[in-house]
């Protein structure tokens, strides 16, 4: 049997003795230390995450072409085409939205109740009413600022128009007075004054043209229960 040499081996020192002199030192291993707050952050936003990819999917899904308001169109008031655009939006199915292939054919249509600018139009928003109807006529009155009420006047507002006396005189009698409704109201930059549109019964449309003629005419806003063209 051959005896195998077996070299010197290295000494370990003992528990607890001195290192020998010239032994490297060798580190620790660095502790790991564990924060729950940065765990509950990845799990915090790895749910946001879930749930603006899962909100982001179901708008898509249910987003639709529709027709919007892109300028404020008062009530009785024409739609034009600078007035509607189209947008797509998710639109909850029990809003009568008017599809943007639709959109040509809201143009010419008058406002059955003020649309405002940025608002969805829906399809009982607009209508194919002819104004004026059979009867009546419209009238355009041009009004200077004091001869207009304070409050602002709209299209489909109740008003009268009372006859003035002229500049200076004195009241005499009672006045003449013509009820109609405002089709449309402008204001002209030319001579300062508000060209207002009025729709009055077709016997009295001579009358009130001519006495619009003198300039002495003044428009007194009523009450309007329904506020809308009759």
């Amino acid at each position: 049997m051959t005896d195998q040499l077996v070299g010197p081996r290295a000494s370990v020192p003992a528990p607890g003795a001195p290192a020998p002199a010239g032994a490297r030192a060798v580190a620790a291993p660095p502790k790991l230390r564990r924060r729950p707050a940065v765990v509950v952050l990845s799990v915090l936003a790895t749910c946001l995450g879930g749930l603006i990819a899962g909100w982001a999917y179901v708008s898509s899904s249910t987003a639709q072409e529709v027709v919007a308001v892109r300028s404020t169109v008062h009530r009785g008031e024409v739609v034009t085409a600078a007035d509607v655009m189209t947008v797509r939006v998710g639109v909850d199915p029990a809003l009568h939205v008017v599809p943007a292939a639709r959109l040509g054919s809201v143009v010419g249509l008058r406002a059955v109740v003020d649309l405002p600018a940025g608002g969805l139009l829906t399809a009982g928003s607009v209508s194919v009413a002819v104004v004026p109807p059979a009867g009546m006529s419209v009238v355009g009155v041009g009004l200077a600022p004091s001869l207009l009420p304070g409050e602002q006047v709209r299209p489909g507002d109740p008003v009268r128009l009372i006859g003035t006396p002229a500049q200076g005189g004195e009241v005499t009698g009672p006045q003449p007075v013509i009820g109609g409704t405002v089709v449309s109201i402008r204001p002209d930059a030319d001579n300062g004054q508000t060209l207002v549109s009025v729709q009055v019964p077709a016997r009295v449309a001579a009358e009130l043209a001519a006495r619009a003629a003198t300039g002495r005419l003044a428009l007194v806003l009523d009450s309007s229960p329904a506020g809308a063209l009759p």
